[in-house]
């Protein structure tokens, strides 16, 4: 049996360069190692380790089955599109599943559980899905999302503190910027991430970098001091909806629905620090505090004619020029 020190994370290391390059024996253990350094300074696996780890990648029975030629002295896929993601789980994968559910079973009467439990859930709905028929979990996700593969890499350079070069572009820049960053948060927003640092080359604090495409690459600088961020993240989302924050100035809004709305509001608000009336005839309406900007306008708009603006003046002034533009779409 292979060994287990970090086991899944090597197999992904050894995925990638199967897929990618052709590698001696030496310069695969080299790749692997310093892969492991990365994150667990100090930790190596030795040569028996990495031929036990090749055996498990052959293995059509109880391993993945991958096509690694024997007897060659290279060690390539000879299908470059194979990957052991999509390989279905192993019987003992399965068995750490159930095991890691059981765990946080622990935790099932604190907050923290629910996300958590829900991970696990839509990861297991998904490897047992076979047809359309079989699926339990209809979850809303955004499939043409390609900048999820920027979140490990982004998240990690924040627990090393690292400083990053970024290159970006912007859907109506003509030309890419770079610029040197210190990424400090991630942020999710509308199935998007985003993350938050301090913008060095323009010295701007809570710069945003939305993980799509406009993020063309990222790559560490050596050498560069890390500047850690002060600012309470928590306060500086919970006065805002969304991530564009153009202005200091909150303000107080507030709403009246119609038709009900104020129950699905209620049960989804998208500013949590609202506040109802205790006045009867209020009932209808809410307040919070907030800076305007235009994921709120965005979300107002959602709720249609159910909603209802009557403070700010400012704010009441935005909805009525979106109302106007919109019924310019369908005047007869």
């Amino acid at each position: 049996m292979a060994n287990s020190t970090h086991a899944h994370f090597r197999y992904n290391i050894l995925d990638h360069c199967f897929r990618n390059k052709s590698y001696g024996f030496e310069e695969l253990l080299n790749a692997v190692n310093e892969g492991i350094e990365e994150l667990y300074p100090g930790e190596k696996i030795s040569e028996r380790t990495l031929r036990e780890d090749i055996k498990v990648f052959r293995d059509k029975k109880d391993g993945f089955g991958a096509p690694l030629k024997e007897g060659m002295r290279i060690y390539k896929y000879s299908d470059t599109n194979f990957s052991i993601a999509q390989r279905p789980l192993q019987k003992y994968e399965k068995y750490l599943i159930e095991a890691a559910q059981q765990l946080l079973s622990r935790f099932e009467n604190h907050p923290k559980y629910n996300k958590l439990a829900e991970a696990l859930i839509k990861f297991q709905n998904e490897e047992e899905q076979e047809n359309d028929e079989s699926r339990i979990l209809f979850y809303d996700h955004n499939e043409e999302y390609k900048g999820i593969n920027h979140l490990k890499p982004l998240y990690l350079a924040i627990k090393k503190k690292q400083v990053l070069q970024v290159i970006y572009r912007g859907f109506k820049d003509m030309e890419s910027s770079v610029f040197e960053f210190h990424p400090h948060i991630l942020k999710q927003y509308n199935r998007r991430w985003f993350v938050f640092g301090y913008n060095n080359t323009k010295d701007v604090n809570a710069w945003s970098i939305p993980l799509d495409e406009r993020l063309i690459s990222f790559k560490t600088l050596e050498d560069v001091n890390y500047l850690d961020s002060d600012k309470d993240w928590d306060l500086f989302f919970r006065t805002m909806v969304g991530v564009t924050r153009i202005n200091e100035n909150v303000e107080r809004v507030v709403l009246r629905f119609h038709n009900g709305r104020e129950n699905y509001f209620k049960t989804k608000p998208f500013q949590p620090d609202y506040e109802e009336f205790f006045e009867e005839e209020k009932q209808d309406q809410v307040w919070f505090e907030t800076i305007i900007n235009k994921e709120l306008v965005q979300q107002l708009l959602s709720y249609g004619k159910d909603v209802e603006v009557l403070e700010p003046e400012s704010l009441k002034k935005q909805m009525r020029e979106h109302s106007k533009s919109i019924q310019q779409f369908y005047q007869e």
